[in-house]
């Protein structure tokens, strides 16, 4: 069943996140294509595969996911975070600080 919300009818933005159906799909379709590529690493193991070679499709990856989280991120600074910041929930920035700080690590 699609879901078809903003995050403006989405009550409490920061326990869960009401997509529109595009940032889904889009969203979505990039995770596939990544579990495509773990699956290829997989392949490419049962096939006694280069190290060097599977060690440049990990690095594929590790960039695909890198990719994935600063659009998921994007999109949760310019909709929850925003909300909660316009509706006075100050508390949301110190999440976004701790999150940010762990993809600097």
């Amino acid at each position: 069943m699609e879901k078809n919300m903003n995050t403006a009818s989405c009550p409490m933005c920061h326990a869960n996140k009401c997509r529109a159906d595009e940032e889904r799909k889009t969203l979505i379709n990039r995770l596939r294509r990544i579990e495509g590529q773990v699956r290829g690493i997989e392949g490419m193991i049962e096939r006694d595969a280069y190290c060097v070679d599977v060690l440049t499709q990990v690095q594929a990856i590790s960039s695909a996911l890198t990719s994935f989280s600063k659009a998921l991120l994007e999109s949760h600074v310019k909709t929850c975070v925003k909300d909660d910041v316009l509706e006075g929930k100050d508390e949301v920035l110190d999440e976004l600080v701790d999150v940010i700080s762990r993809f600097m690590k």
